[in-house]
C-alpha cells in the first residue's frame, strides 16, 4: 500500500473511530458498529495501530528533568488536536464545572478524569503520576 492510500484510510477510520467514542450514550460499540455497517475486526485493528502510533510518538517526545529519584518536572506535548480530549479542571462551585467520571488520589496529587480522555493522555498521566 503506498503511502498516500494508507494516509487516506488513516484518516478515515481516524474518524470511524471518534463517530464511535461519541456515539449515543447507553450505546454499545458493538451495537453502533454494527449500525454503521463497520466491521469490528477492522475497527479494533485500526484502533490498536492509533494506539501504538500513540504510545510510541509519547516516548519519543517525552522529556522529564530529575532530581535522583524524583521527577521534580515533566513536559507533556500534546498537539492542538488531542487538547480537545483533555479534561477541565475547574472549581467545584464554577457554573461551568465538569462532573469527573472517576478520581484518582495518593498523598500528593489528585486527578479527576473525565469520559472525552484520550488513552494516550490518559497513559501518560498514569505514568508520571506513579513517580510523582
Amino acid at each position: 500500500m503506498d503511502q498516500i492510500t494508507h494516509d487516506v484510510r488513516s484518516s478515515q477510520w481516524l474518524e470511524i473511530i471518534t463517530q464511535c467514542q461519541n456515539r449515543p450514550e447507553g450505546t454499545t460499540a458493538k451495537q453502533w458498529m454494527a449500525d454503521n455497517g463497520i466491521s469490528e475486526k477492522s475497527y479494533y485493528y485500526w484502533l490498536r495501530k492509533f494506539r501504538k502510533q500513540a504510545c510510541s510518538q509519547m516516548t519519543e517526545t517525552s522529556t522529564a528533568i530529575s532530581v535522583g529519584n524524583e521527577i521534580s518536572f515533566a513536559e507533556v506535548s500534546i498537539s492542538p488536536k488531542q487538547s480537545a480530549n483533555i479534561a477541565a479542571f475547574t472549581l467545584e462551585n464554577s457554573a461551568e464545572a465538569i462532573r469527573p467520571v472517576a478520581v484518582i488520589k495518593n498523598a500528593n496529587i489528585s486527578i479527576a478524569l473525565t469520559n472525552e480522555i484520550s488513552e494516550g493522555l490518559l497513559s501518560r498521566i498514569l505514568l508520571e503520576a506513579a513517580h510523582a
